[in-house]
């Protein structure tokens, strides 16, 4: 390959686009999702192995997502970081009544719907400011100076 040739295709028009955190983070769980869904509707005799490794890709996942909020440097909103710690441990716990064959994958995989579908939506606005409560106005000087400082 000549230098000209070399030069175009290192400018040249990529071939995928580039993925946003968020886009990536929905193809992984649609991909977990699908295979929970398929696994869970075969009536295939190595249908549970199959719903086995999902449940493992499932857990690991949601284990991931919990590290990385977790992460003093994340940047979401802490009450989301907290739903998405809690989603974490309901999600190990349910697996593992799953793997018991004491539950259904059902609630599994409406979390992973919910999650994509906010992946799917606009970015996380920080919340409005909220006026102070008449408690609040009361409460005198300090208290209400506690209250602005959160």
């Amino acid at each position: 390959m000549t230098a000209m040739n070399m030069a175009r295709t290192a400018y040249a028009t990529p071939g995928a686009p580039t993925r946003t955190g968020r886009g990536l983070e929905y193809d992984v769980l649609a991909r977990v999702t699908h295979r929970l869904k398929s696994a869970s509707e075969s009536n295939d005799r190595r249908a549970f192995g199959a719903l086995v490794r999902a449940l493992y890709d499932n857990r690991r996942l949601w284990t991931i997502l919990a590290t990385d909020v977790a992460d003093p440097g994340n940047q979401l909103p802490e009450s989301l970081r907290a739903r998405i710690f809690y989603l974490n441990e309901f999600t190990q716990q349910h697996s593992r009544k799953v793997l018991a064959r004491q539950a259904t994958v059902d609630v599994l995989i409406d979390i992973n719907t919910a999650v994509m579908r906010g992946l799917r939506s606009d970015p996380i606005a920080p919340p409005a400011p909220q006026p102070p409560t008449r408690a609040a106005n009361h409460a005198g000087p300090r208290t209400l100076g506690r209250e602005v400082a959160r």
